[in-house]
């Protein structure tokens, strides 16, 4: 869904440090406001896929979420979007992997899992508490990214008030010994072309787009056998709970009388 990709960089150029300043804790200018609109979103939708074109059915982008404004909303929706396609993106790649038994040797936790078992099958077999630290680490990012003061650090804004979707900040506020952005490590996409950097969001975006339903497919075929004639044969059956992280929760709880 969604918005102007050739406004629209991951990246950013910080400017000149004062003399004796480190560049690692330089603060960059602060980017200017993009709030985007309908009108965007349906321009993206043609370059993103010009058959499919804009298409809305729940009319998310006519909505004002919690009070905010269509713009705002609009910024939550490209976030989201963006947010969603990258973890399928890794849900579609790490689901063949463990569907393969592919594991790392020096992991104690993954050794001790059965090998045979179907991808969701294999998150039920870790430890609760490799379960919690997993859920905690995502909690932990969700923060960072959202947080006020780290985006102004940074010169960015939230992607609710004219930042761009898709942007994670550094962590160069916490003392670290990682010298390597989490986004770009390599620094490929800071020294890629404005128009490589627009090719690559659009590419980003339909990817994520085909990742949620690679891996929606692979759910749907591995709980209900058959519903993905595609795949038929091909993703073993499951039988638990695929909404459910935990073994106890209120599908397997006893139900008191």
């Amino acid at each position: 869904m969604l918005a102007t990709a050739s406004t629209l960089s991951l990246s950013y150029a910080a400017p000149a440090a004062p003399a004796g300043a480190s560049l690692r804790h330089a603060r960059p200018a602060a980017a200017p406001p993009l709030m985007e609109t309908k009108a965007d979103l349906e321009a993206l939708a043609k370059d993103l896929n010009p058959a499919v074109g804009f298409w809305d059915p729940l009319a998310l982008s006519d909505y004002s979420f919690w009070g905010t404004s269509q713009e705002a909303t609009i910024g939550f929706l490209r976030e989201a979007e963006i947010k969603h396609g990258r973890i399928a993106m890794a849900g579609f790649v790490g689901y063949i992997v463990h569907s393969n038994d592919i594991r790392w040797t020096f992991d104690k936790v993954a050794a001790s899992v059965p090998t045979g078992l179907p991808a969701p099958a294999v998150w039920d077999a870790i430890p609760d508490i490799a379960k919690w630290q997993i859920i905690l680490f995502v909690g932990v990012m969700e923060s960072w990214r959202e947080n006020k003061v780290v985006l102004e650090a940074e010169g960015q804004k939230h992607y609710m008030s004219g930042g761009k979707p898709g942007y994670f900040p550094s962590f160069d506020l916490l003392p670290h010994p990682v010298p390597f952005p989490l986004f770009d490590p390599f620094g490929i996409s800071k020294r890629a072309t404005e128009e490589k950097k627009a090719k690559g969001r659009l590419a980003e975006i339909n990817n994520g787009r085909l990742a949620m339903i690679g891996l929606f497919g692979f759910l749907s075929e591995a709980t209900v056998p058959g519903s993905v004639p595609f795949l038929k044969g091909v993703v073993p059956a499951y039988t638990g709970e695929v909404m459910a992280p935990f073994t106890q929760n209120i599908f397997t709880a006893p139900t008191a009388l």
